[in-house]
């Protein structure tokens, strides 16, 4: 940390003088949460009136990204501050090597086959920074960064506390047979629910909703998660704590608690059921259920604010609320609908899995209470791997010099805020791809893996939803980004995860 950033925050904040403690952190991360699907950003149909408060008494980012289009990728960029051309984990990988690795039944009965290809022992994380910083850490939610006793689990991590999801596939029913307590499975009264991918059977009335009964389980996996993060606030009445809150919310499959479900019925009406055959379970209602679990956790957020009112420690404590990529297309989701990706399109192919604005635009807000006395919007170009640099300055901790991100700590207490040069992208899965922001341009490359290396170059000024591709009428912009490609591309170390054509770009 620079003696003036160091300077910059003593000035800035009375909690880091005088001998006072150091803010707590609370990171939430949503899992497929659309750009538009938040009032404070547009949305007309999902009633969002917490998270909107803390845009309310925070700053509101509209132009941040995620790290990546899917998943472990995006997480594997914010805790570590490599961007995706240089991060370890650039993709999904289930390891499908080791078996039938998407059967709950053989979960169930074989831990071995849970989670996904893990960190290696050497990463360092944000969680590390903050307990070198004498923060208690946590994190409750899904993982999806290494199987259960791996190299890559959350307490080898920097978490001295993991309540939840190890394995993503897990987190794709919310009434799972177990969740984790740090490396130990925690048995739930829920009976088995063993078919992730299953269609409404023959014989069943798909207009009664009690067809659909048999999805439901005793113990909603959301519920015992809060529980816990509660608990976990509570108890740090001393030492200051860093918490990531990684919700599977909205993930589907469509799952939420009734009354929110009948709320929403209310005010859509009638509609389609959801039968199967888009992946993840039947839902009656599927436009009901994915407005209800946002409300839902919209409501826990503001509880969680209302406790943190009532130990006195609101002031003391930041509130990063986030999403890891765009809306989702699939499971008996409808992204249109809600146009959830709302200025970007919400269509498949250019939502999740999409390196297009709607799968890697996400919103950003931040509260501090103690820092950011007046609310205010902010359209400085920022991505999730700003947050490892931007928490070492705030708790006064060197950074690692090869990171890729840059402090918004500046932007945070309303000085110049130094700008990134470009943003960079690269997504190893379907046919690959790669992405480049630089101020207005947004160059995209895909189908990397059939030899393609054409690049697509959009101004998201006047063509937000990726729809004039201009390469043709600017070559040198187009001739300029390449060689900003590929700089920032490293080979990886991974096979799964590499992209050779990148080092053939002409």
């Amino acid at each position: 940390m620079s003696f003036l950033h160091h300077s910059l925050l003593l000035a800035a904040s009375a909690l880091l003088c005088n001998g006072a403690p150091t803010p707590n952190v609370i990171y939430i991360l949503m899992d497929d949460l659309g750009y538009g699907d938040l009032g404070c950003y547009g949305q007309q149909r999902i009633k969002t009136p917490h998270i909107d408060a803390l845009a309310a008494e925070g700053i509101r980012f509209t132009q941040n990204y995620a790290g990546s289009p899917v998943s472990a990728p995006s997480r594997c960029v914010t805790l570590t501050g490599l961007h995706s051309g240089h991060a370890f984990i650039r993709g999904n990988d289930e390891m499908a090597n080791r078996g039938n690795v998407w059967s709950h039944a053989a979960m169930l009965k074989d831990a071995s086959l849970e989670g996904q290809f893990p960190l290696p022992a050497a990463t360092r994380t944000i969680a590390h920074l903050m307990q070198d910083a004498g923060y208690k850490t946590a994190m409750i939610g899904k993982w999806g960064l290494g199987y259960p006793g791996s190299e890559g689990s959350p307490n080898k991590m920097g978490f001295d506390f993991f309540y939840g999801y190890n394995c993503q596939r897990q987190a794709h029913s919310y009434y799972p047979m177990f969740l984790y307590r740090n490396d130990k499975r925690e048995m739930l009264d829920n009976a088995p629910l063993l078919i992730p991918n299953a269609r409404l059977a023959r014989g069943n009335d798909a207009q009664d909703a009690r067809s659909y009964e048999k999805y439901v389980r005793a113990e909603y996996s959301c519920d015992l998660m809060f529980e816990e993060l509660l608990r976990f606030v509570k108890k740090q009445d001393k030492e200051p704590f860093f918490l990531m809150w990684t919700t599977p919310i909205p993930h589907v499959a469509l799952q939420a608690p009734q009354h929110w479900v009948d709320f929403y019925r209310r005010e859509f009406g009638e509609e389609k059921a959801y039968l199967g055959g888009r992946g993840y379970l039947p839902c009656r209602y599927p436009k009901a259920t994915y407005a209800a679990m946002i409300s839902y956790f919209d409501e826990q957020v503001g509880k969680l604010v209302a406790e943190l009112k009532a130990e006195g420690i609101d002031d003391d404590t930041i509130i990063f609320f986030v999403s890891d990529n765009g809306p989702t297309f699939n499971g008996g989701s409808n992204s249109a609908w809600f146009d959830s990706a709302k200025p970007f399109r919400s269509d498949m192919g250019w939502g999740k899995a999409s390196l297009r604005e709607g799968g890697i635009r996400v919103p950003m807000i931040i509260r501090w209470p103690a820092l950011i006395k007046q609310a205010r919007v902010s359209d400085h170009i920022t991505a999730s791997y700003d947050i490892f640099p931007t928490l070492a300055d705030i708790v006064g901790e060197p950074a690692p010099k090869h990171l890729d991100g840059i402090s918004l700590l500046p932007e945070l207490q309303g000085k110049p805020q130094p700008e990134h040069e470009a943003l960079y992208w690269e997504y190893p899965e379907g046919n690959g791809s790669c992405a480049l922001r630089m101020g207005r341009w947004k160059a995209l490359i895909r189908n990397l893996k059939k030899g393609n290396t054409t690049m697509e170059l959009y101004d998201l000024d006047s063509d937000p939803r990726e729809e004039h591709n201009l390469a043709s009428q600017r070559p040198e912009i187009v001739a300029k980004l390449r060689v900003i490609i590929r700089r920032e591309h490293a080979r990886a170390q991974h096979a799964r995860f590499d992209l050779p054509a990148l080092r053939e770009l002409p």
